[in-house]
């Protein structure tokens, strides 16, 4: 039995076995989308901010998703890159549960708060004569905190259960730490970590079921009128992009980690283990900001104007 809490304690990496002959192209390749993600996602974030015309609740959830992208691409990127310089993969207890702490919020906050875009876009396309009376600033403010409060607490938990398991083994077949994979190590029955693993997809079902339902009647207000349709393409459309590929992503990473066992399945379980971490931080807001119309224009003015500046200063 390994002792959880050893200062010696390290967890081995496996998922980069099959890639030491070509490291250094995929370190060139990793470092330069890392920036291109923190690049896009700040850029957006600080046009929201700045631009007041900007401050609606649509495109303060929007930002809140590009922040979310970055905790998401930071919680990989730094790990995996200094992993390809190096001749050990290995992590720290701590630095394992720091990471599974930080994927996992991320993955929670993105479900939820593309759950909460939907009832966002519901009341807009639904009720639009009440949507300023129901989302308020306040309301605004309110479901921006209970999204991260509602992640955060379904990760402590998860967490806290962990920390409790000794463990009979430290090799983790995967690019990075998580959750399940540090479960699967312990000595003992892991029955209350599996219950509340039911409870955590139980409630994002739930979420998703939510989302099914306020995309069926968005759609059936959408039919309409055409006025209502070009509303659906312009802010639906992307949030839509977003939440399949990234359910998708999820999916396939959950089904592979489980049954997808063996040496000769590593290269697939490394590409579906990167592609939520990887692709929606980077494709959400190229896709937002390519699709809404206002984002768009308000981008190429502020930073337009900020070149002319610099250019007579």
């Amino acid at each position: 039995m390994l002792h959880n809490f050893s200062k010696e304690f390290m967890f081995v990496l496996h998922g980069l076995n099959d890639t030491r002959t070509n490291k250094h192209i995929y370190f060139a390749f990793g470092l330069v989308f890392y920036v291109v993600t923190l690049f896009v996602n700040l850029t957006l974030v600080i046009t929201i901010i700045l631009d007041k015309t900007l401050h609606e609740p649509m495109y303060l959830f929007i930002c809140n998703l590009f922040v979310n992208g970055i905790c998401g691409a930071s919680s990989f990127y730094p790990k995996i890159l200094a992993d390809l310089l190096s001749d050990t993969n290995v992590i720290s207890y701590a630095g394992c549960l720091a990471q599974i702490c930080m994927i996992y919020c991320y993955i929670f906050c993105e479900f939820t708060c593309l759950t909460v875009m939907a009832f966002d876009r519901y009341v807009a396309i639904c009720n639009p004569l009440e949507y300023h009376y129901i989302m308020t600033h306040q309301k605004v403010v309110n479901l921006l905190v209970f999204i991260w409060l509602f992640s955060v607490l379904e990760i402590s938990v998860a967490t806290a259960l962990t920390v409790q398991l000794p463990l009979c083994g430290n090799d983790i077949d995967k690019l990075y730490c998580f959750n399940w994979d540090v479960v699967k190590l312990s000595c003992i029955d892991v029955t209350v970590q599996n219950v509340y693993g039911y409870i955590v997809i139980f409630c994002h079902a739930f979420q998703a079921v939510f989302i099914i339902f306020s995309y069926y009647h968005i759609i059936r207000a959408s039919l309409k009128s055409t006025t209502e349709m070009v509303k659906f393409m312009q802010t639906c459309l992307p949030h839509l992009i977003t939440l399949i590929n990234f359910t998708i992503s999820i999916l396939f990473d959950v089904l592979c980690a489980r049954y997808g066992r063996g040496p000769e399945l590593q290269a697939m379980r490394n590409i579906l283990g990167m592609e939520f971490l990887v692709v929606p931080p980077l494709l959400n807001p190229i896709i937002y900001g390519l699709k809404m119309t206002l984002i768009r224009r308000q981008f190429v003015k502020m930073y337009s104007q900020r070149v002319k500046v610099v250019q007579h200063s």
